[in-house]
This record gives C-alpha cells, sequence and structure tokens, in this order.
C-alpha cells in the first residue's frame, strides 16, 4: 500500500498508508490527518480538502481539471502545486507522496 505524508502548517508530519484507487482525501479521513476537513465528502464541491502537493510529486500527481480549478478559487492562499485532494487518485507509483496542509482551509 502506498504511503502519504502529510505535513501540516506547523511542520508536523505524518505518514499513512493508504489503498491504490483511493484518494488522498480518503486517505487522510480514514486516518484521522488533521487539516483535512473534506465538507462535500470528495465531490469536488468545495475547498476544504486543500492541499500543496511538494514540488518533487507535482508532475506525477498532474495539474488540475477545470472544474477543480474552479473551486481552488474559493480556497486560501492557493499556489502552485494546490491540488484538492478529493481529486489525488492514490495510485501504487505515488508511494511516498509529501503533501502539505495549509493553515486553514477555505
Amino acid at each position: 500500500m502506498p504511503k502519504i505524508t502529510f505535513i501540516d502548517a506547523r511542520e508536523e508530519s505524518r505518514t499513512v498508508e493508504g489503498e491504490t484507487g483511493s484518494t488522498v482525501m480518503e486517505v487522510a479521513i480514514r486516518n484521522g490527518v488533521p487539516g483535512i476537513e473534506a465538507e462535500c465528502g470528495g465531490a469536488c464541491a468545495c475547498a476544504t480538502c486543500h492541499v500543496y502537493v511538494d514540488e518533487a510529486w507535482a508532475e506525477k500527481t498532474g495539474a488540475p481539471e477545470p472544474m477543480e480549478e474552479d473551486m481552488l478559487d474559493f480556497a486560501f492562499e492557493v499556489r502552485p502545486t494546490s491540488r484538492l485532494s478529493c481529486q489525488i487518485k492514490l495510485r501504487d507509483d505515488l508511494d511516498g507522496l509529501v503533501v502539505r496542509t495549509p493553515a486553514r482551509q477555505g
């Protein structure tokens, strides 16, 4: 099972395992990762699962689709590597993925 490291705004990190095919958001919720609220449950209808993908992983996770880009307009402090974690599907080649959670969610 691929591992994801979540780093919060205070630089505290936690590494958890997730099932291939699930989303980064689902893995965060199942493991009680702070900073991921996921108010819409993964429907890409809010921006409360906003993360910053580590630069080393940005190309592998890909760019946001237009609908995701629209929802990122509601997120705080959007950066070039901002993504909604509900839109990143976990694959075996994402083992070791590193994402940061913002200080607050939108």
